[in-house]
């Protein structure tokens, strides 16, 4: 595996497929972890979703999270000192993609293992993680994550919850409300966000149910997820000791952050996960549901839906994975040069924050559209509370708004971007002056590569250079103001996350044909030409729209010479891929890939 690669970099260099982990990978115990994951969710949790949803019995989801800690399910990525698994981060990833489908479950088991667990396993000093990490890996303890505010959101660091040192200097006591607290309902251990008298950031605070004045509202009434639990809670002069306190003071803003960054990739799996089963679901009813004398599954509108859900996910999936897997490799990259595993861990996800930002955005977007093509081929039943896509439907929404708006999300990658391009940790100037220059230079009709993947390796090229050109010269007109262009800059956001996910889809359809040959990958090759199609359309439109808001004169209209030579792709019969990948999708009679 590559270890060279940094966030970012898929923009400016090419990747070699050998370098990629695709989901076909996983081993035998990494397998067996996943289809536990799936037999929990078959035996404990789609039984009792409309008990979960109806909050008759308060305790079932605490004693689900309970059983699935005596399985292991909360302990993968736990370390072994501390009774977990420690297993590496995709598997941690597969675990999310699996566990994804068990909706509200799967809210509380990522609140639980993800931003409730990681604050203390990645920032706690060695008593803290020895007192609760082990009891959190099991599931005897619960945790939820206390960081939004009624008047802080997207805004994280301007919340008002205060913490103020006693008079005996043993507690610091907490004053303030949160909202939104998943978990908040039975959650033991809480991870409290609070400013220390005038301070200017946040510090973070592992604070017990236990340790009193802790007050709550009532279950909150959702769109979806009803399942998971949802409480407003009060801090009036919680007493939480001083030792208590999560790293270091004014610290908890970057805790948030890059605690976040993980729930963002793995809010990407759950989000596939989902879509996985949905398609499954779509393609049963598909299969059964006669209209005109023939199942509607043979009916050209309906395999169009089935193919065009099939490709998103299969994209997204191997973006997933490639992301996982550069972590990963980072990781043991910066074990091997001596540095502490926790903050290893942390260095290493931070490192890839732009593609956590691209595929939580992806990923969230990839299941609205499964969702709701999956109601439409549903039909009238589509509608109907008593049928699966109801809840499918409405639990998909929250993707969108939680771990960061995916406005914000497309901002931030962006903006991370251009801040690593100004501190010399990318070059994104290099090329992009290259590209400027090319513009006035005479297309190059050299000799045509004819080998598989060719095609896909040039308009990805091409790709790269059209977000390179639009980005290049918004930095060059609008300089400072740029970061108030907010449309500007998803425009562009749009434009690479197109190029990261293609890019990821033609990389793991390539390794699966060195693999299993071309022949036994007939499907995959359509679905990542299924793709392009979609990722040349947006990436044209984006860059158009972005110049068409900035350029004027020649320079535009060079401009827009250059975005459609670099968006031009040979006619492919999208019809008939999509008709061959619903036909492999019907006759598997669930998502197959």
């Amino acid at each position: 595996m590559s270890k060279t690669i940094k966030g970012g970099e898929f923009l400016i260099k090419e990747t070699s497929y050998h370098d990629v982990f695709i989901p076909e990978e996983f081993d035998e115990e990494q397998q067996m972890i996943a289809q536990t994951c799936r037999d929990f969710l078959a035996a404990e949790v789609y039984p009792n979703l409309e008990k979960l949803d109806s909050h008759v019995d308060p305790e079932l989801m605490p004693t689900l999270l309970t059983k699935a800690g005596e399985l292991g399910i909360l302990g993968v990525s736990v370390p072994e000192e501390y009774g977990g698994f420690g297993k590496n981060f995709n598997t941690s990833m597969l675990v999310a993609d699996v566990v994804g489908a068990g909706h509200s479950f799967a809210v509380a088991l990522s609140a639980h293992t993800g931003i409730g667990t990681l604050p203390i396993l990645y920032y706690g000093n060695e008593a803290q993680k020895a007192k609760y990490i082990p009891k959190l890996g099991t599931g005897e303890w619960k945790a939820a994550y206390c960081l939004t505010e009624p008047n802080s959101g997207s805004d994280a660091n301007s919340g008002k919850t205060k913490a103020k040192l006693s008079d005996d200097g043993k507690h610091y006591i907490i004053n303030g409300q949160k909202m939104w607290i998943t978990n908040g309902g039975f959650a033991d251990i809480f991870i409290v966000f609070a400013k220390i008298d005038d301070d200017e950031n946040l510090t973070a605070f592992i604070v017990e149910r236990d340790f009193g004045g802790i007050t709550m509202n009532p279950e909150e009434h959702k769109m979806g997820i009803k399942g998971s639990s949802t409480r407003q809670i009060f801090f009036n002069d919680c007493a939480v000791p001083v030792e208590n306190m999560l790293s270091d003071r004014q610290n908890g803003f970057k805790i948030a952050v890059n605690i976040l960054n993980i729930g963002r990739i793995k809010l990407s799996a759950a989000a596939i996960g989902a879509s996985k089963a949905t398609i499954s679901t779509a393609v049963n009813y598909a299969n059964e549901r006669l209209q005109f004398g023939r199942q509607i599954s043979k009916y050209g509108a309906i395999r169009f839906k089935l193919a065009e859900m099939a490709a998103k996910v299969y994209a997204v999936d191997a973006a997933n994975y490639r992301a996982g897997q550069n972590i990963d490799d980072t990781y043991d990259a910066l074990i091997a040069e001596g540095m502490d595993p926790a903050k290893a861990k942390l260095k290493s996800v931070e490192q890839f924050a732009v593609e956590c930002a691209i595929l939580k955005v992806w990923g969230s977007e990839a299941l609205d559209y499964v969702v709701d093509e999956g109601v439409q081929i549903y039909g009238g039943m589509g509608f109907s509370a008593d049928a699966p896509m109801d809840r499918a439907y409405r639990d998909a929404r929250i993707n969108r708004i939680f771990e960061g708006t995916n406005e914000i999300n497309r901002l931030l990658t962006v903006d991370m971007m251009l801040k690593r391009a100004m501190k010399g940790e990318l070059d994104l100037m290099t090329p992009a002056t290259a590209v400027a220059a090319e513009l006035m230079s005479i297309p190059d009709f050299g000799e045509e590569d004819q080998s598989l993947f060719s095609s896909e390796k040039k308009l990805l090229q091409n790709l790269k250079k059209a977000t390179l050109m639009v980005a290049g010269a918004a930095v060059q007109k609008l300089m400072m103001s740029l970061s108030k262009e907010q449309e500007i800059l998803m425009n562009i956001a749009d434009m690479a996350s197109y190029v990261y996910v293609a890019e990821s889809a033609m990389l793991r359809t390539e390794k699966l044909v060195s693999l299993r040959g071309e022949e036994a990958c007939k499907g995959q090759l359509d679905l990542m030409r299924i793709y392009f199609v979609e990722a040349v359309d947006c990436v044209a439109k984006a860059g158009k729209e972005a110049l068409w808001a900035f350029g004027e004169g020649d320079e535009l209209r060079m401009m827009l010479v250059g975005l459609r030579r670099f968006t031009k792709m040979e006619p492919f019969n999208v019809k008939q891929a999509r008709q061959n990948v619903a036909v492999q999708v019907i006759e598997a009679n669930k998502y197959p890939y």
